[in-house]
């Protein structure tokens, strides 16, 4: 970090969460991020976990807690509409709702609501996702500009054509390209400049039955 506080371990502390603000990292990478001593960065890093600030994702890598969302609610009117938007979808459909935003190069789900019976597809408010499969991954990258889209295009289980059928109709359908057995819908949230900022969707398990369940609810979406 280019700034000190003076108070040495809370300076640490911040350069692990900026690292970590980044991209998902190891303790390997972390230590190579902020050149601290790896028992320091392991000491901090789960010291922070411990408190939600950081937290690990499927393969491990410290990614952003769940405490970073809740502490950015009160100061984002969007966090609180989001939450909103997830509660009501799930009671209308009986489905998983989400709302993601983009992260870089990841997607955060930043708001999720799950039925209390039956088959669910469960996202931790503050997970990282990929932007490289999934109806919401879709939504976020169709419209963003031709560089970065093109950059979040390889390796992904979608393709150009795919966009443009995105941004023609306006959503995005998947069954089973971010989880095997799950399909979902998703469509763009837009600020009052029309950018899109969000992704709002709701999965659920994946069948031709459950298909055209998903899309039947395009209109509450």
């Amino acid at each position: 970090m280019d700034n000190s506080s003076g108070v040495g371990v809370l300076d640490k502390a911040v350069s692990i969460v900026d690292a970590v603000a980044a991209e998902p990292l190891t303790l390997a990478d972390l230590v190579a991020a902020t050149g601290l001593p790896r028992p320091t960065a392991h000491r901090l890093a789960q010291a922070l976990e411990v408190h939600g600030v950081l937290q690990r994702d499927g393969e491990g890598r410290y990614v952003l807690g769940h405490t970073l969302t809740r502490w950015s609610a009160d100061a984002d009117p969007f966090q609180d509409r989001a939450d909103l938007a997830v509660r009501q979808l799930r009671d209308a459909t009986g489905l998983s709702a989400q709302v993601y935003r983009r992260i870089g190069t990841q997607r955060q789900c930043i708001a999720a609501a799950e039925p209390a019976t039956g088959l669910r597809d469960t996202v931790p408010v503050g997970s990282l996702l990929t932007m490289r499969a999934g109806s919401a991954a879709q939504v976020l990258t169709a419209w963003l500009p031709d560089n970065e889209r093109e950059a979040l295009l390889h390796g992904a289980a979608f393709d150009e054509a795919d966009l443009t059928r995105v941004r023609r109709r306006g959503w995005a359908h998947s069954t089973g390209q971010r989880e095997p057995g799950v399909g979902s819908i998703s469509m763009p949230v837009a600020d009052a400049d029309g950018q899109v900022v969000a992704a709002v969707s709701v999965s659920g398990p994946r069948s031709e039955e459950h298909t055209s369940e998903l899309q039947s609810h395009l209109n509450l979406v």
